[in-house]
């Protein structure tokens, strides 16, 4: 396996409040996670840091994910324990209030691909060079567009398309959808919606093919965004399976 991340600040922004990791333990899995965190006072930088870290330490803790049960289990009891962290952050920092983030989570390892998600940052899977959005933005928007309300072309432009209908900090309970991947995939990217926003998923595949080498791949990706008007934070952590990794 092959691996890469990226967070950029982007043109408008002033400070950078995603965050976003790739690591692996002694039994070769992988996690991959990107949180676009949002609040005044800088808070959004916090509560994105706070998911990631969290979800840095209990991974290096453990000695194998284990079963994919074990490892939807493991998600999940992540993601109650990171919005627990992100509350008792905001009930402790009156100046914090309105402090949450977006996750986008996946599990790479020999048996399976498990890909989530709470929020807009998405994730992605290529097979035979064709690209796949495996998650399903919790937007009201997005909501919207799934009942028939609105066009995609309407979606995209609409003036609410970033209303989160999910966030990690916004209630007290909050699930996270968990996605089975195809194991034939070849690469699985997570990105924000500073990427997605302003660059459309056939560009994003045409990158992904084009002959760049791979760290080259997710850097013109966010050139492409900044070019654009780099209007949000622009992160992507991005894995590649070679030919003997891939069943």
């Amino acid at each position: 396996m092959k691996t890469f991340y990226i967070t950029d600040t982007g043109r408008v922004r002033e400070h950078n409040e995603d965050s976003v990791t790739i690591v692996n333990n002694n039994n070769n899995e992988y996690l991959m996670a990107v949180a676009d965190g949002m609040g005044g006072h800088r808070a959004g930088e916090v509560a994105s840091n706070l998911a990631i870290k969290h979800l840095e330490n209990e991974f290096f803790a453990l000695e194998s994910i284990g079963s994919k049960t074990d490892a939807v289990v493991w998600i999940k009891q992540m993601v109650d324990k990171i919005n627990e962290l992100i509350i008792e952050y905001s009930e402790k920092y009156p100046d914090s209030k309105g402090l949450g983030t977006t996750l986008v989570i996946a599990l790479v390892t020999s048996e399976y691909i498990l890909v989530g998600n709470i929020g807009d940052s998405s994730g992605f899977a290529m097979k035979e060079n064709k690209l796949y959005k495996v998650t399903h933005d919790h937007t009201l928007v997005n909501l919207l567009a799934e009942a028939g309300k609105l066009t995609e072309q309407e979606a995209m432009n609409h003036p609410k398309k970033n209303i989160l209908m999910k966030a990690l900090g916004a209630l007290e309970n909050i699930d996270i959808d968990v996605f089975d991947v195809d194991m034939s995939v070849d690469k699985i990217l997570l990105c924000s919606d500073g990427l997605t926003n302003l660059v459309s998923v056939d560009q994003i595949e045409k990158i992904l093919n084009s002959d760049l080498n791979y760290e080259d791949q997710i850097i013109r990706l966010v050139k492409k965004a900044n070019n654009r008007g780099g209007t949000d934070n622009i992160s992507i952590a991005y894995l590649v399976r070679e030919s003997g990794d891939i069943k």
